[in-house]
């Protein structure tokens, strides 16, 4: 079976099962907004496995008003951090992608950030159109677990790799041996 039938029968999959979990139970609950969420983060994260994609853009490079990090400890982004932490997303997380300082790991670390990224990049403008339906369908109010949603677990995991990518690139760029410092 090509990529392209996987990736189509990937995403028609998770629409089927968004669009069943809607007319079940609504746009406004809760258990709709976490599925939305969680189908929509499965698609694409097959879809970005499947496609590799080069994500090379400019736009993933830090800015020079995000390199040191400030701005992300002004939004909260080590509180949220600590949330993982305390989840337990870090540890599953650790164990898929092991971090060591060898050079190479520390490009794929580099790498998974941009691929993360985009990934919640494009979820969260998903959930933001549904969410826009809802407003204009419904109300503000009846949006509230699709904004409270989209904002923990798409806008913060952004910020997080908006954090970490210049640290990482610090270290790969720092040394051009095989070993870098710890991280």
């Amino acid at each position: 079976m090509s990529n392209l039938v996987k990736i189509i029968a990937t995403l028609f999959v998770v629409a089927a099962i968004v669009v069943g979990v809607a007319l079940w139970q609504g746009l406004t609950i809760f258990v709709f907004a976490w599925i939305l969420n969680f189908m929509l983060m499965t698609g694409t994260l097959f879809v970005t496995e499947t496609l590799q994609p080069e994500l090379s853009s400019s736009y993933f490079l830090p800015k020079s008003w995000e390199k040191e990090g400030r701005i992300y400890t002004w939004l909260g982004v080590q509180e949220f951090r600590k949330l993982l932490v305390w989840s337990g997303w870090e540890k599953l997380n650790k164990a898929a992608n092991p971090v060591n300082t060898r050079s190479e790991t520390l490009k794929k670390l580099e790498y998974g950030t941009r691929k993360s990224e985009i990934g919640h990049l494009i979820i969260f403008f998903t959930v933001l159109v549904v969410t826009l339906f809802v407003v204009v369908k419904e109300n503000i109010a009846e949006a509230d677990w699709l904004i409270f949603l989209n904002i923990i677990l798409n806008v913060y995991p952004m910020l997080v790799q908006r954090f970490n990518r210049p640290r990482y690139l610090k270290l790969i760029n720092s040394r051009g041996t095989d070993r870098i410092g710890k991280l």
